[in-house]
């Protein structure tokens, strides 16, 4: 298992990306108040889940973070929906 998967923030952002519309991406300000987390902190993490190369190691490429504008669009990418699959379900979601 990645590290980033033991990872609550991490994890957080995984699931909330994948809950966006047509894969529309989540921007960091709305990301960011429904985490309750600076920019600075979701950027930091973002670049670990994407494909970034960093101390010579490549990123798992779960999301990428686009420029629309002025703002900034986390979307999750198709090893990061593979990710969200696996884990297992909210305490919320297993109610009847």
């Amino acid at each position: 298992m990645s590290a980033l998967l033991e990872d609550s923030l991490s994890v957080a952002i995984l699931r909330m990306l994948a809950q966006a519309p047509d894969d529309a991406g989540v921007s960091l300000p709305r990301l960011g108040k429904r985490l309750g987390q600076g920019a600075s902190v979701l950027m930091r993490r973002l670049t670990l889940m994407g494909d970034a190369a960093i101390g010579g190691v490549r990123g798992p490429g779960w999301v990428r973070v686009v420029q629309h504008d002025d703002r900034w669009v986390a979307h999750l990418q198709a090893p990061g929906r593979a990710q969200v699959q696996t884990l297992p379900p909210l305490a919320d979601e297993n109610r009847d």
